[in-house]
């Protein structure tokens, strides 16, 4: 190729498939294709074909748009996947609001501006018992506003067993940095006793108890449980703060049939953390809560009157459609509809409902495959080391990994789980409304 052989940006535009991205952006690739292979050809280096490059870069950047997926991994909430998948009812009462003025910051009863969040602070106080309420963008952001606003300046113990990392390079050392608060550590990785806490409460702005979501420390260990905490703190005349995680409402997991699930075993519910001491507790909105992503702290009045007074508190707070999903949510908890909630629904179906499903999706797809027994998990750092009992369909006689990628390839797109040699689709994660759709791929993918 010779430097009159390139084409112009216009013409080498019209050439390509545009995937339904903008003419704008569309140009600016091929601009840069043709100024890539020009560079190329002045050095006297081999040069690529500008349309096969502008094609490729389009190809990919029409894949990185935001698209609906089809989740067969197992994990019910997948970090990389979104999360918790909202309600129907929650995703429609947000999208009515999204395209339509409300009253977001206005009292319709008294006719004049009103607080942001209130309806919220109802529902959230009615759940758990709590004094008073506030919702923010997500459960870093909530420690984040809580340290600010409650010990900036001043020292936090935390023991170095909770000093957490979780996924999106967050770490608790440096998020307590940021708010100007002094972390102080207290006890080892493995041990930290009440004592421990006791030796420098005096000082404290608070005390901070972390749950570490995303892992255990199992073996030689010993830890100072919420109440004994609540103990210190209160012989300190200090507050107690405890990043529960995950955001299970109420350990009895009152709102489906029987006793708690064995997969929610150890993991602290709000209501019951409240109910132990807690002054402040701290959870998501998009794990077991099931809604979208958020970070809610509970706990007494005054604690978050100074939070919600904070410069802080208006840069980290909820969009309009957000906190009206969040709201429906929470909504669904009050009234008993619980099961509404995609989360839950997930992870409560019965294994034989699952295996029927999953035969029902291998005879649409006409594939050789067969049902195997698997487990799936319920993510985002959720119940580490959890498991939930579920079948998968496993199709026969195909090369996994070209068969895993070309399940990414397919609108809509699948992403399966590969498991030591096997490519396994999870039923338990896939929402029944997308099984036709999961059909359809395995028939385009998995053929002979």
């Amino acid at each position: 190729m010779q430097l009159r052989d390139l084409p112009s940006v216009d013409r080498l535009a019209r050439s390509v498939s545009h995937r339904d991205l903008p003419r704008g952006l569309v140009v600016e690739v091929c601009r840069q294709a043709v100024e890539e292979a020009r560079h190329r050809l002045a050095e006297r280096s081999d040069a690529p074909d500008p349309r096969a490059e502008a094609q490729a870069r389009i190809d990919r950047l029409a894949r990185s748009r935001p698209t609906s997926v089809i989740n067969a991994t197992g994990v019910l909430l997948h970090t990389n996947l979104g999360r918790a998948p909202l309600a129907e009812g929650a995703a429609d009462v947000a999208a009515d609001v999204a395209v339509h003025y409300t009253n977001l910051e206005m009292d319709l009863a008294a006719g004049r501006r009103g607080g942001r969040g209130a309806y919220l602070q109802e529902l959230l106080t009615h759940l758990t018992g709590a004094e008073a309420a506030i919702a923010v963008n997500n459960n870093a952001a909530g420690l984040l506003l809580a340290l600010a606003a409650l010990a900036s300046g001043r020292p936090v113990p935390v023991s170095r067993g909770e000093l957490i990392e979780i996924g999106g390079s967050y770490r608790l050392p440096e998020l307590m940095g940021a708010s100007g608060a002094i972390m102080v550590e207290v006890g080892t990785t493995n041990r930290t006793r009440v004592s421990d806490y006791e030796a420098v409460a005096r000082d404290a702005a608070f005390l901070l108890k972390v749950h570490p979501s995303n892992y255990r420390v199992q073996g030689f260990t010993e830890e100072a449980d919420l109440a004994e905490l609540a103990g210190v703190a209160r012989r300190a005349g200090i507050p107690l703060v405890f990043d529960c995680g995950s955001g299970l409402l109420d350990t009895d997991v009152p709102w489906i049939p029987g006793p708690p699930p064995a997969w929610l075993a150890d993991e602290p519910g709000v209501v019951q953390s409240l109910e132990q001491g807690a002054d402040l507790v701290l959870f998501s909105g998009d794990k077991l809560l099931g809604g979208p992503q958020a970070g809610i702290v509970v706990g007494r009045s005054d604690l978050v009157a100074r939070m919600r007074r904070h410069p802080m508190a208006r840069a980290l707070r909820m969009d309009g459609p957000t906190l009206a999903a969040l709201e429906a949510t929470l909504e669904a908890y009050a009234d008993g509809r619980t099961l509404d909630i995609p989360f839950w629904r997930m992870a409560t179906a019965d294994v034989e409902e699952l295996t029927r499903r999953a035969e029902a999706v291998i005879a649409e797809a006409g594939i050789d495959a067969t049902v195997v027994p698997s487990a799936a998990t319920p993510g985002a750092g959720s119940v580490p080391g959890s498991t939930i009992p579920s079948p998968a369909i496993e199709p026969l006689g195909i090369d996994t990994d070209r068969t895993y990628r070309a399940l990414l390839d397919h609108e809509p797109p699948v992403v399966a789980h590969r498991h030591q040699g096997h490519l396994l689709v999870e039923i338990r994660s896939v929402l029944p409304s997308q099984d036709t759709a999961l059909a359809a791929a395995l028939a385009a993918t998995c053929r002979s």
